[in-house]
C-alpha cells in the first residue's frame, strides 16, 4: 500500500510512525518488566542478562482476580510463582476447618518453589489478595531447559538448593526458639 492509498483509505501513516511502533511496545515492555523482576528474586539474583532473556521465554504471565485461588493446599504442584502487581495470601486451614492466614506476600516475593524439584502436594493454599499478576515457573518447563540448557539448568538448580538449604537453617533456628521456650515453661503444651 503506498502513503497515497493510505490518504485514500481516511488514515495516513508511514513505517515508523507511533501507529507502528505500539504494536510491539507493549510485548518489549512485558519482557523487560518481567526480567526485571526475576533479578531481583534471590533465586534469579546471580544470572546474567543473557541467561534471564532464556528464563523469560519459558515463564507464564497469570491474572487472578481478588479471592481468587492460585492452588489448592493438597494438589500436586507444578511450578514456581513470582508477584509482579498485587498480593498473594498463603492460607492453611486448622484442624476446626477455619483459615489461618500463614503469610502475605506482595510484589517481587515468590512462592512454590519446592515444586520444582518434585510434584508433592502443596502444603498450603494461595489466594490472590487483590488483583494480582504473576509470573510461573512451571516444573516440565524448567526439565526442557535443563535439557536444552543444561548449564543454565543446573545454575537454576544449584540456586534453588541454596534457597532451600537457607530456610531450612531458618526454620530449625526458629524451631530451636520454640523448643527453648518449653523448656523454660514459658509456653503452654
Amino acid at each position: 500500500m503506498t502513503e497515497k492509498d493510505n490518504k485514500n483509505s481516511g488514515f495516513t501513516f508511514k513505517a515508523g510512525d507511533a501507529l507502528w511502533g505500539n504494536i510491539f511496545k507493549k510485548e518489549t515492555d512485558q519482557k523487560e518488566t518481567a526480567i526485571a523482576l526475576l533479578r531481583n528474586v534471590p533465586l534469579f539474583r546471580k544470572m546474567r542478562k543473557s541467561e534471564l532473556n532464556e528464563l523469560e521465554k519459558i515463564i507464564h504471565r497469570r491474572k487472578y482476580k481478588t479471592d481468587e485461588t492460585v492452588f489448592y493446599d493438597g494438589e500436586p504442584g507444578v511450578g514456581m510463582y513470582v508477584i509482579q502487581e498485587g498480593s498473594i495470601g498463603i492460607d492453611k486451614t486448622e484442624g476446626d476447618g477455619k483459615q489461618k492466614r500463614l503469610a502475605e506476600l506482595k510484589k517481587g516475593e515468590f512462592f512454590g518453589e519446592l515444586a520444582l524439584l518434585d510434584e508433592s502436594p502443596r502444603s498450603a493454599t494461595a489466594v490472590a489478595i487483590e488483583e494480582t499478576q504473576i509470573l510461573g515457573l512451571f516444573r516440565p518447563d524448567l526439565l526442557e531447559l535443563i535439557d536444552r540448557k543444561p548449564r543454565l539448568g543446573n545454575k537454576l538448580l544449584f540456586e534453588l538448593a541454596h534457597l532451600i538449604g537457607e530456610r531450612l537453617k531458618h526454620t530449625n533456628e526458629e524451631l530451636q526458639k520454640v523448643w527453648q521456650k518449653l523448656d523454660e515453661g514459658k509456653m503452654i503444651t
